[in-house]
């Protein structure tokens, strides 16, 4: 039997999703038109044996969770379980909080993916790589090329060529170590949870020398990166998976137009029914594009390439749209344009309005480039990126809203460009 975890975090991070993050959690935000977890999940219910998913983090249950959950199960037949930290405790401290949990049942192993991931995810090429290398009790890491400038922003691997044995772990480092990178998805024995025991024992004790504090819980604070890779390397314990297959971190609002063009281009082969084509008295497709069924759409719009279009959403004549997210309930009225952006949900944008942004997309020269996840001000100035349009905007006809971020709640009356309008 095995499980899987999936680390959604919680409400204090995800800061550079924002305003995206007001109104859903990070983790059911949709791209390429399902909750961003959907992915994980159907990755998971693929693998044989697989019996349970368990979700971790730190939100605070709630009606939009637990309806996806709901319906989740509903749809794949299979156990999913939200288990509520009492405060973050790191990638290693909620899985070590919630052991008794993820054993239940005795998995011979179990998976562990970070939600904020965009992946192929070759979970069962990892489940084969584990028996094929090292004893039962090792575990392996997915593990991708990354360029040398790049790989400084992950953690990095160095593995022995013959064995792929991981030798050498730092997270982050300042000088180049390796051009491979972790991708925030593992493979675990139950055995990692006394490679993860001994680190919280190490911790108490470090606490015990401090000045008395209500910090017992800092203790449980354990970073599977930092506390346990780097401990575990060049022990026989722990493996590299390098894949060849797509990833990507989904970090700011940009990436999530990146993963959306990823997973739209893997619909080809996993969901080819959820790509729209060009039918009579139809809109026009160019490319990937994903139409929720009930949202209506004028036959002279022209959609694509990397649209998603959610629930509801109107879209009128001679409306343009690419490379962009348009959410729940929004509406596009006549000959507006949209490049580059994600429309907030129940926004509107009136008649011949242009909504743009710049992509922040990786080098396509580089095979090897990563999305660079962009802090929102550099030099002091809002870095130019997607346009980001909060729930319930309105943009009036014949406004132009280039390279902005546009708060929830607001009626603009003027055309702006790189600025956060509050």
């Amino acid at each position: 039997m095995l499980k899987a975890v999936i680390l959604i975090g919680g409400p204090q991070k995800g800061t550079r999703f924002r305003p995206l993050s007001f109104e859903v959690p990070k983790p059911l935000f949709p791209v390429a038109g399902v909750p961003m977890l959907q992915h994980h999940i159907e990755a998971c219910v693929k693998v044989p044996n697989l019996k349970e998913i368990l979700l971790i983090g730190f939100y605070q249950p709630n009606e939009e969770l637990n309806r996806f959950l709901f319906s989740a199960q509903q749809e794949f037949k299979i156990s999913i379980r939200y288990l509520q930290e009492y405060a973050a405790l790191g990638t290693g401290g909620g899985i070590y909080h919630f052991r008794d949990q993820i054993v239940s049942g005795s998995p011979e192993a179990f998976f562990v993916l970070n939600a904020d991931v965009c992946s192929a995810f070759p979970l069962a090429e990892m489940l084969r790589f584990q028996k094929e290398h090292g004893d039962p009790g090792s575990s392996v890491i997915l593990g991708t090329t990354a360029n040398r400038k790049q790989s400084m922003n992950y953690g990095c691997i160095v593995a022995k060529e013959e064995t792929s044995e991981v030798l050498h772990y730092v997270e982050k480092p300042s000088t180049f170590v390796s051009d491979i990178i972790n991708c925030g998805i593992y493979l675990f024995h139950p055995e990692i949870f006394q490679h993860i025991g001994a680190v919280f024992q190490k911790n108490q004790q470090d606490m015990l020398l401090e000045e008395p504090t209500n910090g017992w819980h800092r203790a449980e604070v354990i970073r599977l990166e930092q506390d346990i890779f780097t401990a575990l390397a060049g022990q026989g314990k722990l493996y590299v998976y390098k894949t060849l297959g797509f990833w990507s971190q989904i970090k700011s609002a940009g990436s999530a137009i990146y993963a959306s063009r990823l997973y739209l281009d893997q619909y080809h082969i996993t969901h080819p029914e959820r790509l729209a084509s060009n039918k009579a008295g139809g809109p026009k497709i160019s490319g990937n594009v994903y139409i929720h069924p009930t949202a209506n759409i004028d036959p002279t719009a022209v959609l694509g390439p990397n649209v998603s279009i959610g629930t509801g959403v109107s879209i009128g004549a001679g409306v343009r749209v690419r490379e962009s997210i348009i959410l729940h309930g929004a509406t596009l009225q006549d000959h507006c344009c949209v490049l580059n952006s994600i429309v907030g949900w129940d926004s509107t944008i009136g008649k011949w309005s242009r909504v743009e942004g710049s992509p922040s997309d990786p080098n396509p020269n580089d095979p090897f480039a990563k999305m660079d996840s962009e802090t929102l001000f550099r030099d002091g100035k809002l870095t130019p990126s997607i346009t980001i349009l909060g729930c319930n905007v309105s943009i009036p006809s014949e406004v132009i809203v280039l390279n902005s971020i546009v708060l929830p709640h607001k009626d603009l009356n003027r055309s702006f460009k790189n600025q956060i309008i509050l």
